[in-house]
């Protein structure tokens, strides 16, 4: 009697996980109607990248959002590893307001681990759960023009140009290489290096890409993901969404500061690009883009005009 009843209950449990998952799945059909055929461009970075159990995860969610119909595109940015590698190389290396100096010795170091190493393992990850991904730089189809990026700064009446070297930020995006990527029912996978009008080759800020990447194809969301929860407030707690109005009004009081000034200038030069909405949020925080995407409230903090 007492092992029939422990097989009941233990039957009963099982009944109410399974009806569960079957509510959460009947609760993200509205969502992957709404983005069904949408392109959502994804920013992968971060702690994210250089953890295999996340690294997985991700690859397993972006192929999901295939599967129902929707069209990630990826860039993604890899600053770590280039550092471990510069190191490896006694090649030494400094940084400008959070931009990495790229002299001529650099540039080639940064191409090999971004466009060589981190961009097929990306893809081989993605592959490997059974979708179609296909790794490439602006390079390729020459899909990112980019220019030299000039970063001034003022010394009481004096303009003073930083020269960051190799760096670029795109000024033109191949939009019909990338459609034909969609088409064909390809991810793409992209490293963040550009080309310039003398064909040299340009480190681009991987959220800056994303930004540019997203607007190009007119994305419904903008994702980056990041190591922290998204935007917060003076007392530290998320804000869900937001407006572009309030993020320049965050930034005049201090509120955003730091490093979440460029990735939230990126959300809004996407979002008055056309973007739909750009969202900043955990990538550590397993099936973050699930979460964001298929549920009302999501995980991060919503941009929109």
């Amino acid at each position: 009697m007492k092992k029939e009843s422990v097989l009941t209950k233990i039957s009963k449990t099982n009944d109410q996980d399974w009806l569960k998952q079957a509510s959460i799945l009947s609760q993200a059909l509205p969502f992957m109607q709404r983005y069904s055929d949408k392109n959502i461009t994804i920013k992968f970075g971060g702690s994210a990248m250089g953890e295999s159990s996340l690294s997985a995860s991700f690859a397993k969610d972006i192929v999901l959002l295939k599967q129902v119909g929707i069209n990630p595109l990826i860039v993604h940015g890899g600053g770590p590893r280039i550092k471990k590698m510069l190191d490896r190389l006694n090649v030494k290396s400094s940084f400008y307001n959070g931009l990495r100096i790229t002299d001529k010795e650099t540039i080639p170091i940064v191409e090999m681990v971004l466009s060589g190493s981190i961009n097929k393992e990306i893809v081989m990850e993605i592959n490997r759960e059974g979708g179609r991904a296909i790794g490439l730089s602006g390079k390729d189809a020459l899909l990112v023009k980019a220019t030299k990026l000039d970063k001034s700064s003022k010394k009481k009446s004096t303009k003073v140009t930083n020269d960051l070297g190799f760096v670029g930020e795109p000024n033109k995006i191949n939009q019909d290489f990338l459609k034909w990527c969609i088409d064909s029912d390809f991810i793409p996978v992209i490293a963040p290096i550009g080309y310039g009008e003398k064909f040299e080759t340009y480190n681009i800020n991987a959220d800056t890409m994303a930004g540019h990447v997203s607007a190009s194809v007119k994305s419904e969301r903008l994702i980056l993901l990041t190591d922290v929860k998204g935007v917060l407030d003076k007392k530290g707690n998320l804000l869900t969404q937001i407006s572009i109005k309030d993020v320049k009004k965050l930034i005049r009081n201090g509120t955003i500061s730091e490093g979440m000034i460029p990735k939230v200038e990126t959300c809004i030069n996407a979002v008055e690009s056309g973007v739909k909405a750009a969202v900043i949020l955990d990538g550590t925080f397993p099936h973050a883009i699930l979460l964001e995407i298929f549920t009302e409230h999501g995980v991060g903090t919503l941009i929109t005009k």
